[in-house]
């Protein structure tokens, strides 16, 4: 057993890793889950048994999480540390769940006798005081250093000095962000280097987007972390499907920021369901007997869309509804440029598409907005694919959201990682009963369980780009976005909190922090729906095979 040591004066702690025990934890509770995931299927699936389904998928997402820190772990004392200590917490979370439903998992709390020590050891307050002020090393290599440098030296100096502005008076995002962006390359990041980018494939594509992505969302998720989020959904749906005159068409312009693009996809009545969704696209002619095709519905949700020159947007191109995902079809619509307060604009021939915008508590800078739209005719060549992309366009937005998750953890990374930023200075500089609230064991505590969640969450990112690189990783991005944006709402809070009073105030960046945390587990698919319909759902089908 790991040996303590403990001076009380300062709260210092020494404690050697036990990487064996870690992973002899993570063994039973896989062995837990697998369990859990057995009594599911029998029980119905997902639909009949939404609960053990939605628990199942959340501590899933955790146990992986813990697993993929093993090889951090193997890296140093430090990562040996946290890797306990967030294993130590993953377990401490799946008996939590477990307790009172054993029968619904169909599993024995006894099976978790054998980690009691390693839990007394590494869920003990001194050792996680211990990590207060010690985050950890990344582990990033040198090529992957410079990207987060260069991202991190913009966001610092172009995108943090006006973040507070934009979100106390709901403003838009700077122009100056969107071509300085530009100038560094960040929007074409997943665009192949053949069309303008700067990808050449792989895992680097993956990495070098979600340590972005992280940097930027310190600063400010709403007009730093999520600009390069949109196009890069268009961009992955092109180079999926696109036709070669599509991708040297728009592709070059998507890396340059001459065109921004917003996603119009969810509608008011059907939310995640996009299967039901009721936007027509229908062929036509317009007045000077182009063929093209003509669109009408209602899109929701779609953020960046008024200073967007472009949305890409799903509509049902087969009236059959009964094809369901089958009878969608993707494209890309152009528009002006509209005013961030609501936007009408009119074509020649009768089409109309207006935008209302809707306020939200945080995110903000982008904003959303409600688009309808009416006989809006868009060119032949706008729909993805050309005629061979009639019906995949579910399948190939899909292509974009899948990274579009994994990106959203690196948001929720970034956001985390500023709070805790900012928690540790106000303890270090806070003195409440004549000492600094550093030195209190709570927020020692607090502070340290924030640095392995952050640190665990960042690993677990860094290993799905690892996969999605090989063209793997769909199961895992979307647990890293349910396990890493849950996290980011108790990490803001507790950050909050410790600030105190003055956390609750808008001087302090930790309140703007706290209300964009919690939209990171809405967009880019919401939690239930993500854990019912996608991990529930795989988990089932890997275990059967």
């Amino acid at each position: 057993m790991p040996v303590l040591s403990l001076a009380f004066g300062d709260m210092s702690l020494t404690t050697s890793p036990d990487l064996q025990g870690a992973a002899a934890a993570i063994a039973i509770a896989k062995k837990i889950i697998a369990t859990g995931i057995a009594t599911l299927t029998k029980s119905g699936g997902p639909d009949e048994n939404q609960t053990l389904a939605y628990d199942l998928a959340h501590a899933s997402a955790a146990v992986e999480t813990a697993r993929s820190l093993l090889d951090y772990g193997a890296k140093g004392d430090i990562e040996g540390r946290i890797t306990c200590a967030f294993t130590a917490d993953m377990v401490h979370d799946l008996i939590s769940r477990l307790i009172g439903r054993e029968k619904m998992w169909g599993v024995n709390l006894d099976e978790f006798s054998s980690t009691n020590e390693f839990l007394a050891t590494y869920r003990a307050p001194e050792f996680l005081a211990s990590l207060a002020d010690t985050p950890g090393p990344r582990h990033l290599d040198s090529d992957f250093e410079m990207v987060q440098d260069t991202f991190r030296l913009f966001a610092s100096k172009v995108i943090a000095p006006e973040a507070e502005h934009v979100h106390r008076f709901n403003g838009d995002v700077p122009e100056k962000i969107i071509s300085g962006l530009a100038d560094i390359g960040a929007f074409g990041l997943s665009v192949p280097s053949e069309y303008g980018g700067f990808s050449e494939g792989g895992e680097g594509e993956y990495m070098a987007s979600v340590i972005a992505t992280e940097e930027l969302s310190h600063a400010s998720l709403g007009i730093g972390g999520s600009l390069i989020t949109r196009p890069e959904i268009l961009t992955r749906a092109l180079v999926k499907g696109g036709t070669e005159e599509q991708k040297h068409e728009w592709l070059p312009k998507l890396a340059s920021a001459e065109v921004m693009a917003a996603v119009a996809v969810t509608e008011p009545d059907y939310g995640s369901d996009v299967a039901g969704i009721k936007t027509t696209g229908v062929r036509a002619k317009n007045a000077d007997g182009q063929e093209g095709w003509v669109i009408n519905g209602v899109k929701t949700w779609c953020t960046f869309a008024a200073r967007a020159n472009v949305l890409m947007l799903l509509a049902r191109t087969d009236p059959d509804r009964s094809l369901t995902h089958r009878g969608l079809s993707l494209f890309i619509v152009p528009k002006p440029l509209g005013e961030s307060h609501g936007f009408v604009f009119h074509q020649d021939g009768g089409g109309r598409m207006e935008g209302r915008p809707i306020d939200t508590i945080g995110y903000r800078g982008m904003h959303s907005y409600e688009i309808a739209i009416e006989n809006w005719w868009v060119p032949a060549d706008n729909l993805i694919g050309g005629d061979a992309g009639l019906g995949r366009g579910f399948y190939l937005q899909m292509e974009g959201f899948e990274n579009g998750r994994l990106q959203t953890a690196a948001r929720a990374v970034g956001v985390m990682q500023a709070a805790y930023d900012a928690a540790l200075d106000y303890a270090n500089n806070r003195t409440v009963f004549g000492e600094s609230i550093f030195n209190f064991e709570l927020t020692k505590v607090k502070l340290g369980r924030m640095a392995m969640v952050i640190q665990g969450s960042r690993q677990f990112s860094y290993a799905v780009a690892g996969l999605m690189g090989k063209g793997e990783g769909a199961m895992e991005a979307s647990m890293v976005k349910a396990y890493v944006c849950k996290a980011a709402e108790w990490v803001t809070r507790e950050a909050l909190q410790i600030h105190g009073g003055y956390g609750y105030a808008e001087e302090y960046s930790v309140s703007r922090l706290y209300v964009d945390a919690r939209v990171l587990s809405i967009f880019e698919g919401a939690d239930e729906t993500l854990c019912l319909k996608v991990i529930a759902r795989r988990l089932i089908e890997a275990q059967g095979k």
